[in-house]
């Protein structure tokens, strides 16, 4: 099976990466398909299983932990696994298409460790810690106590974008879409050419 590459987009919970990988995933021309994560944690809203998420129960993500089914997971808070089946990028490079993925920091540094030559990993770094609380905020699907518990986490995060290929600063979103199309694009292009 022909490999395609591999689209990384990590920040901070509330950077807009999720905004920007729609916006790619829209521009036909780049020929990408979102991965879509496994969790075990509880759906959100209108959220819809194997669409946004395969929703695992913490007893089925333990077992394929175990049986090396991912590529990469994380225990993003406790008893809240996230993931990357191996499946699914398979699924994804059969249809002849490159990934795009909207993960933790820990998960897209990992794929890039994994797959150096084929990931473009893309760091997306909010204005501010305190532009990051306002966007949570407004997003009210989650507790306050939950909105503090990924700030916290934040922080964290933000010292691993030098880690990151690149970095997009999301303090203008139309710029950001732009330079993330461009980034995205030179890579898929570049490497076909060689």
């Amino acid at each position: 099976m022909s490999k395609g590459k591999l689209i990384v987009f990590s920040a901070p919970s509330g950077s807009g990466k999720t905004t920007i990988v729609r916006h790619l995933l829209a521009q036909e021309e780049l020929n990408l398909e979102f991965s879509i994560s496994a969790t075990s944690r509880e759906k959100r809203g209108e959220e819809v299983d194997e669409k946004d998420y395969y929703f695992l129960s913490s007893k089925a993500f333990k077992s394929k932990i175990k049986n090396e089914e991912f590529l990469e997971w994380e225990e993003v808070y406790r008893d809240n696994f996230y993931g990357t089946l191996k499946t699914e990028v398979e699924r994804i490079w059969a249809k002849g298409k490159h990934v795009i993925f909207d993960i933790d920091v820990s998960g897209g540094l990992r794929i890039k460790r994994k797959f150096p030559d084929e990931t473009l990993a893309i760091f997306v770094k909010p204005p501010s810690i305190d532009e990051l609380k306002i966007r949570l905020k407004k997003r009210q699907t989650e507790s306050k106590d939950k909105i503090n518990m990924r700030i916290a986490k934040a922080s964290a995060e933000l010292a691993t974008a030098p880690l990151f290929d690149t970095v997009v600063l999301n303090d203008d979103l139309d710029k950001a879409l732009k330079e993330s199309y461009n980034l995205v694009s030179s890579f898929i292009n570049s490497s076909e050419e060689e």
